[in-house]
């Protein structure tokens, strides 16, 4: 991959917002988050994952892997290797790992904008509620797709700009409080794939308000030309 910025230019006199493991708010919410947040996703990570039909052998990389809530989704005939920023979170990871003997699942510390993993390294490459807490979306959509190997899966589950008035003047509201966290909520997602070199395959929302949308998608065979 050629190194080219492809985000906005960024004002090194300007103060940026906080990224989410840095943030103060962040970690005084972390208790709650390990309570609820399972709750809020884990059936929609659940029910999609398996939608993968995931083969023996298969090579998996989720980005953002947290505390790793996912972990038990994927098949045990699967490779899967887990990226997070967050040691604490990570430990979690571990832990889960260890108590339920997932030989097949090991997690490390790594920035998704920044994978320092070869191109084409996996088959099918995951992320959940992850790429609008980056500093950089598209650089993270970049390297999932550099480390996907060409016709391989990307599966991304995540908040994007709604089209809908009603719901994009909700999460308006939530700003300041979504700005604290380290979270984006004017993400558009036509604009970060527009660039890559990858095949919409399925494209939904759970339900007409929800305020996520599920995106798999295939890279392109002919991806190393296009990102270079």
């Amino acid at each position: 991959m050629g190194g080219v910025s492809i985000g906005p230019t960024k004002n090194p006199n300007k103060k940026s917002d906080p990224e989410p493991h840095s943030s103060r708010l962040y970690r005084e919410l972390a208790p709650a988050y390990r309570v609820v947040w399972p709750a809020v996703a884990r059936r929609r990570i659940v029910e999609n994952v398996r939608t993968l039909d995931i083969p023996p052998g298969a090579r998996v990389l989720e980005v953002g892997v947290g505390t790793g809530i996912s972990l038990d989704c994927y098949p045990a005939h699967a490779t899967v290797t887990g990226v997070d920023l967050s040691d604490d979170m990570l430990d979690e990871a571990r832990e889960r790992i260890r108590e339920n003997g997932w030989d097949h699942c090991s997690v490390e510390a790594m920035n998704a904008e920044s994978l320092t993993f070869d191109d084409s390294s996996f088959d099918i490459v995951t992320s959940f509620h992850t790429i609008s807490v980056v500093a950089d979306p598209r650089e993270m959509m970049r390297e999932m797709v550099r480390v996907c190997r060409p016709g391989g899966t990307l599966l991304l589950i995540n908040h994007f700009r709604s089209d809908n008035r009603l719901i994009a003047r909700f999460v308006d509201s939530a700003g300041n409080l979504t700005k604290r966290l380290g979270w984006r909520t004017d993400l558009d997602l036509d604009e970060i794939l527009a660039e890559f070199p990858i095949r919409i395959d399925d494209r939904h929302k759970s339900s007409p308000l929800s305020l996520f949308t599920v995106l798999k998608a295939t890279v392109d065979g002919d991806k190393e030309s296009r990102l270079s």
